[in-house]
């Protein structure tokens, strides 16, 4: 792929991830996003078989940026583990508070709204929920084995907090402000940091 054909491609991208952010997938039109990208009908279907097919690859380039930014934070060689959790956790904060331009959680956004029509949008969002999942479990065990936290199951845990915080990021969009998040923050904390049964 040369650079102009990866330009164009990435642009069309870029450009439906706003749409999608504003409007959701369905409320997308193809002829919005062709006139807002400014690109032909024939360039959209020289790089997606449908629209479909574009809301795969912007579920699955979420996901990449998402984990990378993950894998970043959990790098990190100067800090403990729930320092990495809690950081990780905060900038979770940020991006879904309702002053960031419509939330960043393309889950969030995407979840409800295409899973009962779309398997393969489906599945790219189960395959990315479980590398969260995967990441926050490592993260969680590592503690663990460090002395750090008290969990009787890493994965266990791992699910429930992401649980917790997806819904309380859906929350954000119903309630207009970012109360369910600083809870959902403050019982991050207290989940992490109790003693030893």
């Amino acid at each position: 792929m040369n650079g102009k054909t990866h330009d164009t491609r990435q642009h069309i991208l870029d450009v439906g991830y706003q749409l999608v952010l504003q409007k959701g997938f369905t409320g997308m039109g193809l002829s919005e996003l062709l006139k807002t990208a400014d690109v032909p009908k024939g360039s959209f279907y020289h790089y997606f078989a449908s629209k479909e097919q574009l809301g795969v690859v912007l579920v699955e380039q979420y996901f990449q940026r998402h984990l990378s930014f993950m894998l970043q934070i959990f790098q990190q060689s100067n800090l403990s583990q729930f320092e990495k959790l809690m950081q990780y956790w905060q900038a979770w904060v940020e991006h879904n508070s309702p002053q960031c331009a419509n939330g960043k959680c393309l889950v969030v956004k995407l979840a409800g709204e295409v899973s009962d029509f779309s398997e393969p949008m489906r599945m790219a969002l189960l395959t990315g929920t479980e590398q969260v999942i995967t990441h926050l479990t490592t993260a969680l065990s590592e503690g663990c084995q460090q002395g750090e936290f008290h969990l009787s199951d890493s994965r266990q845990t791992a699910e429930l907090l992401y649980n917790m915080w997806l819904g309380a990021s859906l929350l954000v969009k119903i309630r207009l402000d970012d109360s369910t998040l600083q809870h959902a923050l403050q019982t991050t904390e207290q989940l992490l940091t109790q003693p030893q049964r």
